[in-house]
């Protein structure tokens, strides 16, 4: 069989395009060949209006590494016939940018404009976020900025008022194909990979355009025979990192979905995402807490069993570390997801705090007051009060608010689980308080 990486060039293609990364060589020469971002572009998305209408804003260009950032940027310029100026935030210092914009001015006088793209912008300070202001005021530069950091926490807002943000998608698993199949269509050869290894490969990659092409500029450079399979595929290629920052958006976002998806009763959801965060790195004792406030937050008393239950897996981690102990927080994790769910003792818990706010600092009633001294108790400190052990069905159905105070509700139990059981007392004792209510009293 010949061999299916033979290196010597194609005819027509000269050693230096050849020398050029893949992801350069088959870079869009057109935005409608852009992969995986038809949300923005196409007619009647938000660049694709602006171009349409000849206006082109400012804009920050919002998404994760490899969805084709500087890709569209480049061609924004092109079809607007502005200069394209690129500059990173990583390498870029004052006396950089004085020379770019002195650059954009001279070229603004001359009629022509500037598309100044700024990549990782979230790097600059708030000095040198301030300092694209005047320029993009006066018309000098229009500023695109890319980021894979959340604007909102990462730009100024005075940058943010006059950029409208773009917010680029992960690429799936057909836009990731699509691009294999532009690679292999550049290279005149197939990947020489068997079906399932080739969708190996496109899950390596992560959703990250630029590393599934550098993946396959590495397979092409291998000296095989034959079509790999996935165990050989994943012996030659390392699995790229998942993107994962314990202290950013990214920890943010995996904690409210593994919430989120035990709060929804779904136990695979809540499961994966849960492995999504172990394997970035998270902190397994963070994880235990989390999971313990789920409890607390969203079963509450319609399982009381599920708080013991998370403190218990907490626990057994505390003492069998990792990766052992983690097993712990997985069954903690399902038997919340499947847990009854309540929120009735979150939001009583809220409601008496801001009742307890708006009320100030009124007195207990007199009758449930102790009264230790004389003083006190000429004072009427304890005065009528009832021992409840001693009232029939140990219930007095005294009042225990403030004088005065309208009797609120704040714990409505719902029909869920162990609350079914708690909402029937409330009812049973509330009736009976009905029923030994004083006339007149509310």
């Amino acid at each position: 069989m010949a061999d299916l990486f033979d290196t010597t060039p194609p005819a027509g293609e000269s050693a230096p395009e050849k020398t050029r990364p893949l992801a350069d060589r088959i870079r869009p020469a057109r935005l409608s060949d852009v992969i995986g971002q038809g949300g923005v572009l196409d007619a009647d998305g938000p660049l694709g209006a602006m171009l349409s209408s000849g206006s082109l804003s400012s804009l920050i260009l919002w998404g994760p590494p490899g969805v084709g950032k500087t890709t569209i940027a480049r061609l924004l310029a092109r079809e607007t016939d502005l200069a394209f100026v690129q500059i990173s935030a990583i390498f870029s210092g004052v006396p950089e940018l004085r020379k770019v914009f002195d650059a954009a001015r001279l070229r603004h006088q001359q009629g022509r404009g500037t598309l100044l793209f700024v990549d990782e912008i979230h790097r600059f300070n708030k000095a040198q976020q301030d300092g694209f202001l005047p320029h993009m005021e006066d018309g000098t530069i229009t500023l695109v900025g890319a980021t894979t950091e959340n604007p909102s926490f990462e730009l100024n807002a005075a940058l943010l008022s006059r950029a409208q943000v773009i917010v680029l998608k992960r690429l799936d698993l057909i836009d990731l194909e699509l691009l294999a199949q532009r690679a292999e269509k550049e290279l005149a050869r197939p990947l020489p990979l068997t079906g399932e290894a080739r969708d190996r490969l496109l899950e390596m990659a992560d959703g990250d355009g630029r590393a599934v092409l550098n993946l396959i500029e590495q397979i092409m450079a291998w000296k095989v025979t034959g079509k790999l399979d996935p165990e050989q595929l994943s012996r030659r290629l390392m699995r790229r990192a998942a993107k994962y920052d314990k202290s950013g958006e990214e920890h943010y976002n995996l904690i409210s979905a593994l919430h989120k998806s035990v709060r929804g009763s779904d136990p695979d959801a809540a499961l994966y995402w849960l492995g999504r965060m172990l394997e970035g790195g998270e902190d397994p004792r963070y994880l235990a807490r989390r999971i313990t406030r789920m409890a607390v937050e969203d079963i509450g008393l319609a399982d009381p069993a599920a708080q013991r239950h998370c403190l218990d897996a907490w626990a057994l981690y505390e003492r069998l570390g990792s990766p052992e102990g983690e097993l712990a927080l997985a069954q903690a994790v399902i038997y919340l997801a499947l847990a009854p769910k309540s929120n009735a003792g979150y939001n009583a818990y809220k409601a008496a705090r801001d009742l307890a706010r708006r009320t100030g600092s009124q007195m207990p009633p007199a009758h449930i007051l102790n009264a230790p001294t004389s003083l006190m108790k000429d004072q009427g400190y304890g005065a009528g009060y009832q021992y409840d052990h001693d009232a029939e069905n140990a219930f007095s159905g005294q009042n225990y608010f403030p004088d005065g105070m309208k009797r609120p509700v704040l714990y409505l139990p719902v029909e869920r689980g162990y609350e079914r059981e708690l909402k029937k007392r409330v009812e049973w004792f509330a009736g009976l308080r009905q029923k030994r209510r004083p006339e007149g009293k509310t």
